[in-house]
């Protein structure tokens, strides 16, 4: 496969799909609302593995939105957009697979409390720790 090789000038998001973004932040803001859940009910304290896999699998995704801002030149867009896919294709069953962790009692809870929580993020949350969106964050070493 030929590597896209971008003028300067161009951004990252000028490059992709134009529904890659919005898909990128619903899956953010889901991850965002689960770990937010998991905190308030002092369930995420202890990480099993299948926790470990989705706060990667975050931080694959936000890495994505932070380059989606970046000048296109020394990116790989074609293969950025095809790992970051994969990566999101693996959230449900990661999660799935975290969840049948828990008892199922606590997973009930957990589930309805990711839907109140879901329900309180806005669309900028998506870009929480993300350089350059996030003024707490901090700056990215490109």
């Amino acid at each position: 496969m030929k590597k896209l090789k971008p003028r300067r000038g161009k951004r990252v998001e000028d490059l992709v799909d134009a529904d890659f973004r919005p898909r990128l932040e619903a899956a953010r803001l889901a991850m965002r609302a689960l770990f937010r859940a998991l905190d308030e009910l002092g369930v995420g304290q202890r990480v099993p593995g299948e926790l470990r896999k989705l706060i990667e699998l975050d931080a694959d995704v936000a890495e994505c939105l932070h380059v989606l801002d970046m000048d296109a030149a020394g990116f790989d867009v074609r293969l950025m957009v095809r790992e970051t896919l994969s990566s999101m294709e693996r959230v449900e069953p990661t999660t799935a697979a975290f969840l049948e962790t828990i008892s199922s009692d606590l997973r009930e809870q957990l589930i309805a409390h990711v839907e109140v929580v879901r329900l309180t993020l806005q669309p900028a949350d998506a870009y929480l720790d993300i350089p350059g969106r996030d003024p707490l964050a901090r700056p990215s070493s490109r």
